[in-house]
């Protein structure tokens, strides 16, 4: 093969630029999940709630549904939106199941 038909060589003395991008990642929006207050669902069926989807202790489930009894609402926990969604769903869907009318909303931290 000749020089020709090799094309151009690079004989090591091109430029470049080298540049470094720093990502920030930003915290993910929280959401309180709250449970409202109404004069038919169970004080015990809150409480079990409490317990099952938010992990709380026997202690702070009555802590907790005592609260929403007194004050007519109170928060569950603080999650990301995906996670806050689902355990808003997890409750209404269990609720109906036992035919109560539990609400249980979410609102940004």
């Amino acid at each position: 093969m000749s020089d020709k038909e090799q094309g151009p060589s690079n004989n090591g003395t091109g430029t470049a630029i080298v540049t470094q991008t720093k990502t920030k990642t930003q915290k993910p929006s929280m959401y309180r999940v709250l449970i409202l207050n109404d004069d038919y669902t169970p004080m015990e069926f809150v409480t079990y709630i409490l317990e099952r989807f938010f992990n709380k202790s026997r202690e702070n489930a009555l802590r907790i549904m005592l609260h929403v009894h007194q004050n007519g609402v109170g928060v569950c926990g603080v999650f990301t939106y995906e996670v806050a969604e689902t355990k808003v769903a997890q409750v209404i869907e269990t609720a109906r199941r036992h035919q109560h009318p539990l609400q249980c909303t979410m609102e940004k931290d």
